[in-house]
């Protein structure tokens, strides 16, 4: 049981209406469910879920090895605990987009993107990648605006020409994914304001921003994204390497002293998760209900 407010096609809406005020969306990453809640409880604008953090979590890299199924499913569970749009990495589409479209939305997603790089890919902030041309990426996009049901569902076009091709290519190419219908544009690896604003001179819809960590980009603030025109940033990995970093941190303290007491404090207590889990709720009756085994909630 789950006690949700909003449907997904009610979260897409909200999403799109957001889209329109011009002010920048703040959508950091969730590795898990109980990540996504804390994400809300906080009072960010979305969640995000990175496919390199799904990757990592299953213990494989980001290179391709993880398949719809696997996607699906965990952002399924993600998107449904908590009111916000939650928007996913499809990678490059997994061989169909039809497909994959299908079934992301199916599974209650405000939106995902697709990367332009061949199908034994890369993270977008390693070099080496290698690119589909322009033409396949267009006839991807177009596939996936084709599948989609709910005319808010967003179709977010990744391109990762910046470190290929250089930035005038990326730029031809981001006027090509925006005529073919893609929803937004995801410029990967921008170095610094210069190329963000570039992108932005030349695109004529949504920007997204990557603030991740130890990457090709200068991590910027809020405001000056804002100021840059940009409508959406996402902060991908950024939980999971906060907790992965502590959790090692801590199992180190417990290997070498016997005990956990030296590490009380850096956990999150009881009391604390059982106020994130909404424990007591689920001892009141009156409150709206949503089964876990409904798909997407619509």
């Amino acid at each position: 049981m789950h006690f949700i407010e909003k449907t997904a096609s009610e979260k897409r809406s909200d999403f799109r209406n957001k889209l329109q005020s011009k002010k920048l969306l703040r959508f950091p990453g969730a590795y898990n469910p109980l990540c996504a809640k804390l994400i809300a409880e906080i009072g960010f604008d979305g969640v995000y879920i990175s496919g390199g953090v799904m990757s990592n979590d299953l213990g494989l890299p980001d290179i391709g090895l993880t398949t719809l199924d696997q996607i699906s499913y965990r952002s399924g569970q993600i998107s449904r605990v908590t009111d916000l749009p939650t928007i996913v990495d499809v990678d490059t589409g997994f061989g169909n987009c039809k497909k994959t479209i299908e079934e992301i939305e199916k599974k209650g997603l405000a939106g995902c993107h697709l990367e332009d790089q061949i199908a034994e890919k890369r993270c977008g902030h390693l070099d080496n990648k290698e690119l589909v041309t322009k033409e396949e990426m267009v006839k991807k996009i177009q596939e996936s605006v084709k599948a989609r049901k709910d005319k808010n569902f967003l179709i977010i076009a990744r391109t990762d020409a910046n470190a290929v091709e250089g930035l005038d290519k990326t730029l031809d190419r981001i006027k090509a994914y925006e005529d073919a219908g893609a929803d937004m544009i995801f410029p990967e690896a921008m170095k610094d304001e210069s190329e963000f604003e570039k992108v932005r001179k030349v695109s004529k819809g949504y920007l997204l921003a990557n603030m991740t960590e130890f990457g090709k980009s200068k991590l910027l603030d809020k405001k000056q994204l804002e100021d840059l025109g940009y409508n959406l940033v996402i902060y991908p990995v950024s939980t999971q390497r906060l907790a992965m970093k502590n959790v090692e941190m801590g199992l180190k303290s417990i290997f070498n002293d016997g005990h956990q007491n030296n590490i009380i404090d850096k956990m999150q207590t009881r009391k604390r998760l059982y106020e994130l889990v909404e424990y007591e709720k689920y001892n009141t009756p009156d409150k709206k209900i949503t089964d876990f085994s409904t798909e997407g909630h619509e």
